[in-house]
């Protein structure tokens, strides 16, 4: 069943579920030009509060991506926030949500056009999104026989819409030979991430994960586990390339990311990782990660955002 939600924000104003719309002529929807940001914002029960996680890194991220692809956003940082919190207010969520705001290019001749000569849009959805069954209970993965884009061709360091074709290609095939979440390597046979996730194995006690040279994502889930692991674990985090074979001799692995958050890896091309089951560190990591983002750990406070004032409330009334 696909998506919904009440309400859109569709360049500059909120509409409803059904007005959302756009010609099939834009380059948004023939060739897919777009960028975006998938991000979260988690429910505290304790404060009665939903938090964007890390809003403002994500929109510097958009803006990279955008400059990059030569296309001007035509709202400030400030503007996307304010319609960010409009239309997850207007939704009425208080659990778990994902947004994700995306720039977009109108009607434009072919692909030669300029920046100045097409229109720019921006749209903002906003869903009620849970944790998944496989963050707690772990994935079968295997190594995709489809590669990652590479930096000279299709940049993965661009969060473009038209670069998820490479991720369903994967998908697709992981799931007709029964597996639920691949792996892919880059031009070079080396690990670069999963189709919407980073990846990160551990192997004697030390977190190592794909450069983002390795044709991967800035991901701003990926950085914030290394700082978290580093700071509040002790753990040695190295940025090095991964050969196929050591996924299949790895002590735990799992996948990052706003959408995966922190899903575990139980296997790889039918290889058991660890002994088959989501290990104690990634259970550790995992913890830490869902207490910060709920804004149980003071110190990482500065990552979240208040949507709905309860927080706001509970330190006046303190």
């Amino acid at each position: 069943m696909a998506k919904s939600a009440p309400f859109v924000w569709l360049d500059g104003k909120l509409v409803s579920w059904e007005q959302a719309t756009m010609h099939v002529a834009t380059e948004c929807v023939l060739r897919g030009e777009n960028v975006f940001e998938g991000i979260r914002a988690y429910w505290s029960e304790a404060e009665q509060e939903l938090f964007l996680f890390r809003h403002a890194d994500h929109i510097a991220r958009l803006r990279q991506g955008a400059k990059i692809m030569r296309m001007t956003i035509p709202y400030s940082d400030t503007e996307i926030e304010a319609a960010s919190l409009e239309l997850i207010r207007a939704c009425g969520y208080s659990g778990q949500v994902h947004y994700r705001p995306v720039a977009y290019f109108d009607m434009g001749n072919l692909t030669d056009y300029l920046p100045s000569e097409i229109r720019t849009g921006m749209f903002i959805l906003a869903f009620s999104m849970p944790t998944t069954k496989a963050v707690h209970e772990g994935v079968a993965s295997c190594v995709s026989t489809w590669r990652r884009n590479s930096d000279l061709a299709s940049p993965s360091r661009i969060k473009a819409g038209s670069n998820y074709h490479n991720s369903r290609l994967a998908y697709i095939d992981a799931r007709l030979n029964g597996f639920q979440i691949p792996i892919l390597l880059n031009e070079a046979g080396k690990v670069a991430e999963g189709p919407g996730a980073c990846f990160m194995m551990v192997r004697h006690g030390k977190l190592i994960t794909p450069p983002v040279t390795a044709d991967i994502l800035e991901s701003i889930t990926r950085e914030t586990l290394i700082e978290l692991a580093r700071a509040e674990l002790g753990l040695e985090v190295i940025e090095r390339d991964i050969d196929r074979t050591e996924l299949y001799i790895c002590d735990e692995a799992f996948f990052c990311g706003s959408g995966h958050e922190v899903t575990p890896i139980n296997s790889v091309d039918r290889y058991e990782v660890g002994d088959g089951k989501p290990g104690p560190l990634t259970r550790r990591i995992q913890k830490l990660y869902f207490d910060v983002v709920s804004g149980a750990v003071p110190q990482y406070r500065h990552w979240l955002r208040p949507v709905l004032g309860g927080a706001a409330r509970a330190s006046a009334a303190e």
